[in-house]
């Protein structure tokens, strides 16, 4: 059996390319087009090259923005759960407030997962 180097076990980037062998389309209007042209020209790839790029980046950036979501709807949660009970003239003890803290840190990722499928559909 001949081991055989890192180096020669690596793909190129012509490999790669070769490999890229199943289209993916969609229709645009001739003005679209045309734009997603201009913008693929001033980012210096070709304009399929591009999409394939913002497609990749979408698929990976789920995560991250349903983190901002996530982070957003703490910070919505929190101000409601305690402005609520001020306005009503109530106090809120350190310890009530740290539990908020906690209940919200635990369900922000829950909720802004349901949002987000939701907003798929």
């Amino acid at each position: 059996m001949t081991i055989l180097k890192a180096e020669s076990m690596k793909k190129t980037s012509n490999d790669r390319e070769a490999l890229r062998i199943y289209p993916v389309t969609t229709k645009l209007t001739k003005e679209e087009r045309n734009a997603v042209t201009k913008f693929a020209q001033s980012q210096g790839v070709a304009r399929g090259q591009w999409m394939r790029d913002v497609i990749l980046a979408q698929l990976q950036s789920t995560p991250r923005s349903n983190a901002s979501l996530a982070e957003v709807l703490g910070i919505r949660l929190l101000l409601v759960n305690v402005l609520r009970p001020l306005a009503a003239g109530q106090r809120l003890t350190p310890e009530t407030f740290d539990k908020l803290l906690d209940e919200i840190g635990t369900a922000k990722y829950e909720l802004a997962g349901k949002l987000a499928s939701e907003r798929r559909r």
